[in-house]
Formats: structure tokens, sequence, C-alpha cells
């Protein structure tokens, strides 16, 4: 009986410890061969492989994959007006630049990727100057506490900074000011929608604050009728409420599902909605990644194609669009659907700022990875 034991102890080890392990072992080593062979079969500058095309703001234009060194974490895709904005804001260290394309940006689909991009942009700022010990002058970015100081009734201005203060706790759950900081931001959307009474953006933003600081599901459902009231069909506002639903947080794999089915099936031609039960799968992955197999079952599948016809049928030049398309590259590699992976490449290279590649340490290692291997095995 003690050798039975034994065995059925064994057992759950190899099975629970040892076999996982060999698993990401296994899958570092596929990732290294196919960024290996990619790297072979890399076209030569100036001739892009099969008609790729890199970037609508001429990233790659040099005619190949963007170097990993070069890829853009703030933005999900091309965006050149932002692009020069940011630039212009970090080379002078005015957030003027950055004030005026807002202050321009009427699509609520739009202006809530601007405004996430510009506060990612800030956060990000501060973690390096922290990170190599510099003063940061305060505890956000010059600018953008310049601009919030400059023009105190300025909607853009309180949104980014609603949203940075948002990253800035995201960055770091367990520190002793997360709940503070997360207050400050529900404060400071509170002014941003009184600056803008029908902009759904600072309503976006309490989503994340929602999640963090655990409302109650009678507040959250509250929160997002006041959304839906100004925007039905908002791609961003149904990305950021998803997670709340989510087991990992205060919802269930059944609620988080219901939402996603729901949405999708209301979803007018051209929207994205049909794509939300990808990422509600992805909400939902298990720790342990199997075989490809299983993503190739039926529900993924069918998830991956209704994706897959959002961004085809989505109105041209949509913000949220390269969102999509990062997270159908995610699982068109582990389906091992490479040349249905590689499309999503030529749409989106040069750009990291999405899931699933911003929930890791290097968003742009993880990307490359994936990039290599859609690129080898089409």
């Amino acid at each position: 009986m003690e050798a039975l034991w034994l065995l059925i102890a064994l057992t759950a080890v190899f099975g629970f410890v040892v076999l996982p392990a060999l698993r990401r072992r296994g899958e570092r080593r596929e990732l290294e061969r196919a960024a290996a062979a990619a790297e072979e079969r890399s076209w030569p500058p100036g001739r892009p492989a099969d008609g790729v095309s890199l970037g609508k703001d001429g990233a790659g234009a040099g005619g190949g994959l963007v170097p990993v060194d070069q890829l853009d974490v703030r933005l999900p895709g091309p965006d050149p007006e932002l692009v020069a904005a940011l630039e212009e804001t970090r080379r002078t260290r005015d957030w003027r630049p950055a004030g005026r394309l807002l202050a321009l940006t009427d699509d609520a689909e739009l202006r809530w990727q601007r405004v996430q991009s510009v506060a990612g942009a800030a956060a990000r700022e501060l973690s390096r100057w922290r990170a190599e010990g510099e003063p940061a002058g305060g505890h956000d970015a010059g600018w953008l506490r310049r601009w919030r100081a400059d023009e105190p009734n300025d909607a853009g201005g309180a949104q980014v900074y609603a949203q940075f203060l948002v990253w800035q706790a995201m960055a770091d759950p367990g520190a002793a000011e997360y709940r503070i900081i997360l207050e400050e931001a529900r404060t400071v959307c509170g002014e941003a929608a009184r600056l803008a009474p029908q902009d759904p953006v600072p309503y976006i933003t309490e989503l994340f604050i929602a999640r963090g600081l655990s409302y109650r599901r009678s507040d959250f459902d509250a929160l997002w009728e006041t959304i839906l009231r100004r925007d039905h069909q908002h791609m961003g506002a149904h990305l950021a409420a998803l997670p709340y639903l989510s087991e990992k947080w205060h919802g269930s794999r059944a609620d988080a599902e219901e939402f996603a089915r729901s949405a999708a099936a209301d979803a007018p031609e051209g929207s994205l909605l049909a794509a939300l039960p990808l990422f509600a799968v992805y909400e939902h992955l298990p720790e342990v990644q199997l075989s490809p197999g299983m993503y190739r079952g039926t529900v993924i599948r069918d998830a991956v194609e209704a994706a897959q016809y959002a961004v085809n049928t989505a109105r041209p030049d949509h913000p949220v669009e390269p969102h999509v398309r990062h997270l159908l590259l995610c699982f068109l590699v582990r389906a091992e659907r490479y040349p249905e992976a590689a499309e999503q490449v030529r749409a989106i290279d040069g750009y990291v700022g999405a899931i699933p590649w911003v929930e890791g340490d290097d968003p742009a290692a993880a990307y490359a990875a994936y990039r290599a291997m859609a690129i080898a095995g089409q």
C-alpha cells in the first residue's frame, strides 16, 4: 500500500510540476527556433516579403520587420499624428502638442485610444525616472503636471491625468498607496466628466477603478449604463468592462462570456464587437497552456473566426482594430495557423501596446517571438 501511495504522489508531482515545466521549456525552445528561422528567411532591406506592408506611418519603411528595439510599446497600431505629438512633447517637455491633438479628436473610440496612449507615455517616463534615480518633479511626469496647472478646466488634461493615475496604480497593485492613487483617479474622473458631460472617456477610465476598488456589482452596472447612454457600441468601453466580469476579478467565466456574446449579437455592421468573445476566452485561458489542439477546438475556433470577421468588416481605420489583431496573432500562432497569423503581422508590425504583450515584463520581446513563429511557419 505504501508503494502505491508513493506511485500516486510521484504521478501527481510529474503531472502538475514536472510536465508543465517541460512544456514551458519546449515552448521556449520552439520560439527560439522560430526566431532563428525567421531571421534566415528575412527579406533583404528594401524588399518586403510577399507584399508585406508594415505600418501606415512608415514603420518598417526599410522593407523588413521592425527591429525589436524599435517596436513602439506606446500604441497598438499606427497613429502618425499621435506619434508626432508624443515625440514633440517628449523633446520639448511641453504638454501643448498632446493637448492640441486631443482637443481636435472628436471620435470617441480614437479619443479613448489616444488618452490611453498619452497617459501611458507619461507613466513610462515616471517609471524610467524612478528606475534611474532621477527626480520626477512630484509624483507624475512634469509636462502632465504643468498641463493640469496651466489648464485646470481642460477636459483632455483631466482625462489623461485620471488614466495616468490608473496606470500608475496598476503598475504596482501591491503598493501601500494603491487604493489612495485609485481614489484620486476616481476624483479626477469626476472632474473630467463635469468638464465634458457627454464624453464617455472618463467613465471608461472609471471601469479600471471599479475593478481595482472592488465596486459592488450594482455600482458597476450603474456605471456601465452611464457609458451606454453616451456610446452604446464603444469597443474600448467593452474591453475595459470585460475584466471586471471575469472570474479573475469580480465575476465569473459565465458572466464574461454572456457579456461578450450579448454585445457581439447586438453589434451592427462595421462594429468590432463581434470580436469580444475572443477577449472573453483570453481572460479565462488556463495557466498551463495545452497543445495546439486546444486552440483548434470549437469554442476558440468560433471566437477567432468572429474576430477575423470583425476586423475584415470594421469601418476603415477603426482605432481599436489593432487591439483585435494583436490578440488574433496570439491565438493563430498557438493554433499553428501561421499564414493567417502572418496577415496580422502585416497589419500591426511596429507596435506592441496591446494585450497580450503588455501583460508581460518585455512586451517587445513577447510580440517578436510570436511574430517570428508566424513568419517562419507560413
